[in-house]
C-alpha cells in the first residue's frame, strides 16, 4: 500500500482549517486507502517560546481531537513525534545532507527571522534546522504521499532533495515523497483577516473557530466575519476574499461548489446564517466524541503507545540502513548470556 504520513504541530488549539483541510480527509480516505501514520510533531513546538505544561497539554488535546474526528487505530498509526527516537537520530544524519543555504530559504524561517530582528533579537537555531526534522520524520517511515497545504510544500519539495541527495551519495535508501495537498479547503482563511490563514498559533481569537468553540461562539464569530462593501454575493477569492471564504467554508462543509452557492444568496447575512449553521453541524460529532474520549484518558494513552511501537518499529530499518550507509560503526550487540551463567545459584540455607 501507498505509505502517507502526516503531522500536527501543537502550538495551539485546533482549528476548523485544521479540520477542513487535512483531518477530516485523513479520516474519511487516507486510512482507508493507504499505510498511513499521523503524528504529533511535539518537537517542532519547541523552536520557538513556549510553556511546557501547554505543551504537554496540547499535545493530549491534538492526539484527543485526532481520534474524535475518526481517526481509528485499527487502521492508522497515530503518536507522538518524541515517544519514537528514530527521527532525532535520522534528523542529524540528515543535517549532515543538507546545506546552510537551503536552511536560509525557508519561507518560515525568513520571514519570522526577519520580524525578530526588527525587535532586536534573534530567533532560535533550531527554526533554522527543524525543516530537516520534519524530512526526517517523514524519510524515516519510507513515506510515499504527503497531504500538506501549500504552505508546507516547500519543505516536502527540501525532503525529496535530500532524499535524492543521500541517495546518490550513499547508496539507495530513502524513498522519495511527493507533497499531495487536498483538493477542497486545503487553506481556510481568517475570518476578520482573510487573505491570511486561519492558523492555530495566532492568537486573534475572533477571527478563528476552534474545534472545541460552542456552538454560540462559532456563530458569533462567522456572523462577525469581514465581507466587503459590495452588495451582491460573488465567488472571487483575489477581488474579493471575505465572501470567498465564506462560501469556500460552507462549500467544505456541505459539500457544494463556492461559485454555485455564490448565485444562492442575495445577501452576506443570509450566507453568514447558513454557512454558521453548517459549521456547527461538521463540528457536532467530533466535539461529542471528544467527550467522550476525555473521560477515558488511559484510552488515548494507550494509543500512543501502541502507535509509538509501531511506527518505532517501520521507521528502525530504514534509519539504521542510514546509519550504515553514510558511514557510522554498527552498534556491537550486547551478547546474549543465560540466566545460569550470568547469577551463580548460591542456594539457601536455613
Amino acid at each position: 500500500m501507498t505509505r502517507v504520513f502526516s503531522g500536527i504541530k501543537p502550538t495551539g488549539h485546533l482549528t476548523l482549517g485544521n479540520y477542513l483541510g487535512a483531518m477530516r480527509r485523513w479520516a474519511a480516505v487516507d486510512q482507508h486507502q493507504s499505510d498511513a501514520l499521523f503524528c504529533i510533531v511535539d518537537l517542532h513546538a519547541l523552536t520557538v517560546d513556549h510553556d511546557p505544561a501547554r505543551v504537554r497539554r496540547l499535545s493530549r488535546q491534538a492526539a484527543t481531537l485526532l481520534l474524535a474526528s475518526g481517526l481509528d487505530p485499527q487502521l492508522c498509526t497515530v503518536f507522538v513525534q518524541s515517544h519514537v527516537d528514530q527521527h532525532t537520530r535520522l534528523s542529524y544524519l540528515l543535517e549532515c545532507v543538507a546545506t546552510d543555504g537551503e536552511m536560509r530559504r525557508m519561507i518560515q524561517y525568513t520571514e519570522k527571522a526577519a520580524r525578530e530582528r526588527v525587535r532586536g533579537g534573534s530567533v532560535r537555531l533550531s527554526l533554522l534546522t527543524y525543516p530537516v526534522l520534519m524530512a526526517a520524520d517523514i524519510l524515516a517511515y519510507g513515506t510515499d504521499q504527503v497531504p500538506v497545504g501549500d504552505d508546507q510544500t516547500q519543505h516536502v519539495e527540501l525532503a525529496r532533495d535530500i532524499a535524492v541527495r543521500f541517495n546518490q551519495r550513499y547508496g539507495h535508501t530513502f524513498v522519495v515523497p511527493r507533497a499531495t495537498p487536498p483538493q477542497v479547503a486545503a487553506r481556510v482563511m481568517n475570518l476578520q483577516d482573510p487573505t491570511s490563514k486561519m492558523g492555530k498559533s495566532d492568537d486573534s481569537g475572533p477571527g478563528i473557530v476552534y474545534l472545541l468553540d460552542e456552538p454560540d461562539v462559532v456563530r458569533r464569530k462567522i456572523m462577525r466575519a469581514v465581507t466587503d462593501s459590495a452588495r451582491d454575493v460573488v465567488y472571487d477569492p483575489e477581488a474579493r476574499p471575505g465572501p470567498a471564504n465564506l462560501l469556500e467554508i460552507l462549500a467544505a462543509c456541505t459539500g457544494g461548489n463556492p461559485s454555485e452557492l455564490s448565485g444562492v444568496y442575495e445577501t452576506y447575512g443570509a450566507l453568514k446564517r447558513d454557512t454558521a449553521d453548517a459549521v456547527v453541524e461538521v463540528l457536532r460529532p467530533v466535539q461529542e466524541r471528544h467527550r467522550e474520549l476525555c473521560t477515558d484518558p488511559g484510552y488515548v494513552e494507550g494509543v500512543l503507545r501502541d502507535g509509538a511501537e509501531r511506527a518505532r518499529a517501520m521507521a528502525r530499518p530504514t534509519v539504521d540502513a542510514a546509519y550504515r550507509a553514510i558511514g557510522l560503526l554498527p552498534a556491537a550487540e550486547a551478547e546474549d548470556v543465560g540466566v545460569d551463567a550470568a547469577v551463580p545459584d548460591i542456594g539457601v540455607t536455613a
